[in-house]
């Protein structure tokens, strides 16, 4: 779990971390984040003598934003928890926001982060799997049901690997940071290589890596060029583990890309600028949203220029917990008076 407080300008004035506990069960992860929460609002009051005015949480899995239920998340077996409720109720009654933690992410990513300016942005995190974010002016697009974003099971590769969504030949069984970990485990015979060691294998000019790597690369590329086919973004953000590769995973995604699109308009393709701290940000500005300042980078987006500052303040700009697949982050907002 990653905790922060935060200013009104998404500046970090806090931060902590401590373990989700997933393995004492969904009950042991609920109360953990409201003791985190509560423990982080006590702190604010008292490193600045006034409490956090929000809050702002992001889980992984199934979300019901309007009602504020975690529906269901499978890393973290719970089920129906009313987990806004449960924090307003803890934190004295202040405001809550509960938010899906990729979604959050994309948000902080296209305020403060590497699609800031941009009226419409996808940002998509290579993880354990693949989700993504759409960004339409100031805001993410949560979808009919909940479900917007779920680019990590488009069928790329028709018959392919099964994936556990049902289906077989989905995206993130092939472009994953997990999926590219299990393949280059398998190409080199060591059980315990992951991705980052065939991005170095490639690096290093590896025939079998470079086997590996471009044929996730090619994957993600028919993804993307699917979503973009769709949502037509102005900015196309890549996070997560996989990201870290940096060119090594950009260069040639960036060609594969442009190879493919033929009446489309080609994005710009960036790097994520927050980290693993982009869902404890976004949940901070969800919290700031709450209080009704809109919080850093609310001011009406216009067309992304080029050369435009693609770095970001990270974390929340509220009380906020922010979380990855297997983990959960409460934040608070503090005062806006309150800076660095």
């Amino acid at each position: 779990m990653k905790a922060a407080l935060a200013g009104p300008g998404g500046e970090l004035l806090h931060q902590a971390r401590r373990a989700t506990g997933r393995d004492r069960g969904p009950d042991a992860v609920v109360a953990g984040i409201l003791d985190f929460a509560a423990e982080l609002r006590a702190y604010g009051a008292d490193r600045f003598g006034e409490p956090a005015r929000a809050a702002g949480v992001a889980v992984p899995g199934i979300i019901d934003e309007e009602h504020g239920t975690a529906v269901y998340a499978a890393n973290l077996g719970w089920r129906d928890v009313p987990l806004r409720a449960l924090l307003g109720d803890r934190l004295g009654g202040i405001p809550v926001a509960l938010g899906h933690d990729v979604r959050t992410g994309g948000l902080a990513e296209g305020r403060i982060g590497a699609g800031q300016g941009a009226d419409r942005f996808l940002f998509v995190p290579l993880g354990t799997g693949i989700a993504g974010a759409i960004g339409i002016d100031g805001r993410v697009e949560s979808g009919a049901h909940g479900f917007a974003g779920e680019i990590g099971h488009i069928v790329v590769r028709p018959g392919g690997t099964p994936c556990p969504c049902g289906q077989r030949g989905c995206l993130e069984r092939f472009a994953s940071a997990s999926a590219v970990s299990q393949a280059w485990a398998e190409a080199c015979g060591d059980p315990g290589a992951d991705a980052a060691d065939c991005a170095k294998a490639v690096e290093s000019g590896d025939a079998r890596a470079l086997a590996v790597w471009q044929d996730a690369v090619d994957a993600l590329a028919d993804g993307l060029v699917t979503a973009l086919t769709l949502l037509d973004p102005r900015v196309l953000i890549i996070g997560g583990g996989l990201a870290e590769a940096g060119e090594t995973l950009f260069t040639p995604l960036r060609d594969a890309v442009r190879r493919r699109v033929t009446f489309q308009r080609l994005p710009e393709l960036v790097p994520a600028a927050l980290g693993d701290t982009a869902g404890c940000l976004g949940a901070g500005l969800l919290a700031w949203d709450l209080l009704g300042t809109g919080g850093p980078g609310t001011e009406p987006p216009g067309a992304r220029q080029p050369g435009a500052d693609s770095t970001g303040a990270d974390s929340t700009g509220a009380g906020s917990l922010g979380t990855d697949p297997l983990s959960t982050t409460p934040t608070t907002a503090t005062p806006p008076e309150v800076t660095t």
